[in-house]
């Protein structure tokens, strides 16, 4: 069920150009009678393919500067020829006529309320060079009259500690690019003259360099007084619009009142497990500090298991420092807590709160950090079955797999397939056989209109010209969660696995009309909307979107869109960011989750191997690679710290004969990289029931960090899709990627499929293909 659709993209610079165009507001208006102003902000990620043509990502801002508008026609024109919107984009409904280049907006992001924006964006190509456009209408009125717009200052922070006797820096650009250099000074405003301008206080900024920072350093004279003086500098020049930084003296001849900031101050631990918090402090110390975290009265099965004592200096006083909580196994059914206090001399002391969630059988602790931690997971009795029937399937027969709900009907069952209650039963039933451990339950939420729009084994019942969208809605969510919420559940972790195949196809496959609809309707970004807020309202139960693969997104070109896309979509959810609990990568698919041989950055007769055709010039070799700096980039995007990821490793083992036992000793880059690589597919591309594939590493919880587990979400032995033509009233479809006889298309190089012969319909039972997993398992089965 899981698709590869990774585009192939060339990048070996990356450059970035950016333009805003500020409104101003205009005689003209809109159907509505709305007087229209804007804000445009355009920036572009360009990469060369080629001497003198490359391709480039451009990421818009749209701000309403007027009044409310329901809806929008953003238009600009590209200053040369040679730049082309390629069809893939996000956000807008996208066309090009010539230079023009139009931006409709979706259902779901048309109204605008006054100082509202939105993000949009699209990938392009382009040959000769790649400008950026200056001038951009909205309605038909022209953002700030046509007129370029006046650059503004920015600096990296409004305010800086400058201890006495020393120097503090803070770095300075442009907003957008000016039309000639412009000189940029630092004088002090008004304040106390100890402080002043040590360097930088002149700086030149050009229409190509306006969006390097450069460096400003103030300085603090010794003196002999007691007081933390300060000062106002103004950064400004003649055709911009100044900054104002603020600079306070830290006084070495008094004691400078500080505090210590810890974030967050109530956390939530497993029994068994650990939980974090971190510590800073709020100003530049004279000296070292020494900051220490003390357990307290409560319960003494938690414990500060690291980071009791953290070291502060003058030059890393602002960067967080992790003190780490643990919870012991006991035989209570006590949800206990503890009071944490974090102290250094001369501070303002500050308490962190824990509570235990007890694994015991007591009253459900709530929402823990990660569902996987101290618990064991739910066997599903139909997998079960199967796999002990299959020869040497009883080795893995009891592992935890999850069960996907890929139409409405699967939420009932029936006499021969167990439904969502019936699993949600028999999980309460292997839970009280636990005994004191937590049990986590899995299921895939997997039946949105249009579903899997770029490929056709996995096309689901839903159809958004046919009322999809609200049949999802109140057909398909609505009575899971209404399950799901059932008190009798509510021991269950219950893990949702939410839309695989959907939001990475708005980024990567619009050319494809289904993939197209489902994005102009915004009925995946309103369909997943939709399943976070009810699933989230759900204290027990966890939301895990899926993010594809390496393989897929680990091109500049689609990994930022993709970030800006999940943040914009969760954004939008009632609870925000806090409705998800992390990202899963690789679900159903067969990238392996470490390379062991080499990495992205390994060189072959000083040739990287991002060189190799087998790369071709990905970021990522492997899984755990792609999603360590996928989480990242989502925490920086505005995701929480805690955010957890999950790797489906069910099939991507790849042992067997086939495995390499070491780095190979080719000093060409191409066979280099094919005798080392584990994942043994023809190409990367191929997804569907691929011979050779292997067992992967066993359901693992917090196998690395930021990691909350490895799980089997696509229980092995369950067919991808038919190799030939099979009718069903599904909705499921022949595609050729799982026809063993296919030579591909461009998505994977037009080379053969890899693909097993004489597969059933995706989710049917496949015991050729189960018996290829068994045999190549790695770690193998014992």
């Amino acid at each position: 069920m899981r698709l590869q659709r990774g585009l192939r993209k060339w990048a070996v610079t990356v450059t970035a150009a950016s333009v805003a165009a500020l409104g101003l507001v205009a005689g003209q208006s809109t159907a509505a009678n709305a007087a229209v102003a804007c804000d445009v902000t355009y920036s572009a990620n360009s990469w060369t393919s080629s001497p003198g043509q490359g391709g480039f990502t451009a990421n818009i801002t749209l701000k309403n500067t007027g009044d409310p508008i329901t809806s929008w026609n953003l238009g600009f024109d590209f200053p040369t020829t040679g730049q082309k919107y390629t069809p893939t984009g996000w956000g807008a409904n996208w066309s090009q006529s010539g230079t023009r280049v139009t931006g409709t907006n979706m259902s779901y992001n048309g109204s605008l309320s006054t100082g509202g924006s939105v993000s949009i964006g699209f990938n392009g190509s382009w040959t000769g060079s790649n400008p950026s456009p200056t001038t951009f209408t909205v309605n038909g009125v022209t953002c700030g009259g046509g007129n370029p717009a006046t650059p503004s200052v920015v600096t990296s922070a409004s305010s800086v500690a400058v201890n006495e006797g020393g120097t503090a820096t803070f770095t300075a650009k442009l907003s957008s690019a000016p039309s000639a250099n412009v000189t940029v000074t630092t004088t002090r405003a008004s304040g106390d003259t100890d402080l002043s301008v040590s360097s930088g206080g002149s700086l030149t900024f050009t229409p190509s360099n306006w969006n390097t920072a450069q460096t400003v350093t103030l300085a603090a004279a010794q003196d002999s007084d007691t007081t933390a003086g300060t000062a106002s500098f103004t950064v400004g020049g003649t055709g911009v619009t100044p900054a104002t930084v603020s600079a306070t003296e830290v006084d070495d001849d008094a004691v400078v009142e500080q505090s210590i900031i810890v974030t967050p101050t109530a956390v939530t631990v497993p029994e068994g497990a650990s939980a974090t918090y971190t510590v800073r402090l709020a100003a530049a110390p004279t000296s070292n500090v020494t900051v220490t975290s003390t357990a307290g009265t409560g319960d003494t099965n938690i414990t500060v298991s690291s980071g009791g004592s953290l070291t502060f200096t003058p030059s890393n006083w602002n960067t967080p420092q992790t003190v780490t909580l643990a919870a012991s196994e006991d035989s209570d059914t006590a949800n206990g807590s503890r009071t944490i206090t974090v102290t250094s001399t001369g501070l303002t002391s500050r308490t962190v709160t824990a509570t235990e969630a007890d694994n015991d059988g007591g009253t459900p602790g709530g929402h823990v950090e990660n569902p996987y931690a101290g618990a064991t997971g739910y066997v599903n009795p139909d997998w079960k079955a199967k796999a002990q029937a299959e020869p040497g399937g009883s080795a893995v027969a009891n592992t935890s797999t999850a069960v996907w709900m890929d139409r409405i009907a699967a939420i009932a069952g029936s006499s021969s397939v167990m439904g969502l209650r019936a699993h949600l039963d028999e999980a309460v039933r292997q839970d009280a056989a636990n005994g004191s451990t937590p049990l986590t339950v899995q299921f895939v939420i997997y039946d949105l209109p249009n579903r899997d729009c770029s490929a056709l084994a996995s096309n689901g019942e839903l159809l958004v010209a046919e009322n999809g969208l609200n049949r999802y809605k109140t057909e398909y969510i609505d009575p899971i969660a209404a399950i799901m919420s059932d008190s009798a559940y509510s021991n269950l972790r219950i893990v949702t696995i939410i839309e695989p195949d959907s939001l990475p196809n708005l980024v990567t496959n619009l050319s494809f009309p289904k993939c197209a609809e489902a994005n102009s309707t915004g009925a995946y970004v309103d369909g997943v909307r939709y399943a976070l807020n009810k699933l989230h309202a759900i204290t027990n139960v966890y939301t895990y979107i899926d993010a594809a693969h390496h393989a897929w997104l680990g091109w500049d070109s689609n990994f930022n869109p993709t970030v800006n896309l999940f943040y914009n979509t969760v954004a939008g959810a009632t609870a925000g960011v806090d409705s998800v609990d992390g990202f899963i990568v690789n679900t159903a698919n067969y990238g392996a989750t470490t390379e062991p041989y080499f990495t992205i950055n390994t060189m072959v007769n000083n040739t990287s191997v991002r060189q190799s055709k087998w790369i071709d010039w990905n970021w990522y070799v492997d899984e755990q690679s792609f999603a360590t700096a996928l989480r990242s980039a989502l925490i920086s995007k505005g995701f929480r710290n805690g955010l957890g990821m999950l790797i489906d490793t069910s099939r991507n083992g790849w042992g067997g004969t086939a495995r390499p036992s070491g780095p190979s000793t080719s000093t060409n880059v191409d066979e280099f990289v094919n005798q080392s690589r584990t994942d043994r597919r023809i190409h990367a591309g191929n997804w569907c029931n691929q011979s050779g594939a292997g067992l992967g590493a066993r359901p693992t919880a917090s196998p690395a960090a930021g990691f909350d587990a490895y799980v089997w979400i696509k229980p092995p032995g369950e067919s991808d899709g038919a190799s030939s033509d099979i009718p069903n009233d599904e909705g499921k479809k022949f595609d050729r990627m799982c026809d063993p006889t296919y030579h591909g298309n461009s998505l994977n190089g037009n080379n053969l499929s890899g693909a097993l012969p004489n597969s059933p319909l995706s989710g049917r039972w496949f015991s050729a293909q189960f018996q290829e997993l068994l045999r190549n398992a790695y770690p193998p089965v014992n």
